[in-house]
């Protein structure tokens, strides 16, 4: 089953292309519903509840198949910031430069989101 989605489809959208135009530094409400957005695309594209991907102050979701987190701290974290993680979302920024620049921080042997970034589902036709 699809996990819930938090944010409309036409929202997040609308409020991605919002903050790209404006070079990811749009204001706290449309980054907000972006990152939700995004989040939500990430579930569904991988789902499962092995690695938790955190966007503070914006969202949080777990993902990717594998050995099922239910208490407590989950092994395998990833976090960064809003306008890191829209970028990542949509392919402007890469995993490899993520990580090296310390942009994304991951602690876990499965924390790592390669081979599912950018979001093709997206489709920003870019």
């Amino acid at each position: 089953m699809p996990p819930r989605r938090r944010t409309p489809v036409a929202e997040g959208r609308a409020a991605l292309e919002v903050c790209r135009s404006a070079g990811w530094s749009a204001d706290r409400r449309t980054t907000g519903t972006a990152v939700r957005y995004t989040l939500d695309e990430l579930a569904t594209t991988a789902p499962g509840r092995t690695v938790e991907v955190r966007v503070p102050p914006h969202g949080a979701v777990q993902c990717i198949e594998g050995p099922v987190h239910t208490r407590g701290t989950p092994p395998n974290v990833i976090e960064t910031d809003g306008a890191t993680w829209l970028r990542l979302a949509v392919g402007d920024l890469t995993w490899e430069d993520a990580v090296a620049a310390a942009l994304v921080r991951a602690s876990g042997q499965r924390a790592h989101l390669d081979g599912l970034l950018p979001l093709h589902s997206l489709n920003l036709g870019v």
